[in-house]
């Protein structure tokens, strides 16, 4: 038995396991706990890049994220001079929180290089793009926002789309009845 565990764990040292990580980094295998997604993200706007930032949060933000208490709907990303904001995202505040909790609605920083930043500066300008956040996860126990490099779609771009989902919907379902025969 006791030969069997250490033929394991030297299994482990040398190949690494999914839920312990790699065996040479030392931290887990990334997995994503996703917080909350901006579903209209999809529907309303082309996504052409995308891009993940941190995000600077007090403690009773962190808590309501874990709660799964946060809201991207009408949030967007913007820029002051070369330093990256979230505006518009609700944050639940803190159930049990005392008198210090945060304040839903407020302008919260996000983290990027500096390269990225500047890249992303120049496309938001030449092109008229705009950044979009996508969904908030946690990824290593840190919070992170994926932001999307979006063009707004309009009204026949929109329609477009629902014809081709309805038209794959119903091919889907002719396939699937004549499998059934």
């Amino acid at each position: 038995m006791i030969k069997h565990i250490a033929h394991g764990f030297a299994f482990m040292l040398l190949y690494g396991c999914p839920e312990h990580g790699s065996a040479f980094s030392g931290e887990p295998m990334e997995d994503k706990k996703i917080v909350c997604t901006n579903r209209k993200a999809h529907r309303d706007y082309f996504l052409v890049e995308k891009y993940e930032a941190g995000m600077i949060l007090t403690g009773t933000e962190v808590k309501s994220l874990r709660n799964g208490q946060a809201n991207l709907k009408d949030s967007y990303a913007g820029l002051k001079g070369e330093e990256l904001y979230l505006y518009q995202m609700h944050i639940s505040p803190y159930t049990h929180g005392n008198i210090s909790n945060h304040d839903p609605i407020r302008t919260r920083k996000l983290l990027m290089h500096k390269k990225e930043i500047r890249r992303m500066i120049g496309k938001i300008k030449e092109k008229g793009f705009s950044l979009i956040p996508v969904s908030v996860y946690f990824s290593r126990g840190r919070a992170k926002v994926e932001l999307a490099l979006a063009k707004g779609k309009r009204e026949y771009d929109k329609r477009e789309d629902i014809k081709k989902r309805e038209e794959t919907r119903e091919i889907e379902k002719a396939m699937k009845s004549r499998r059934h025969r």
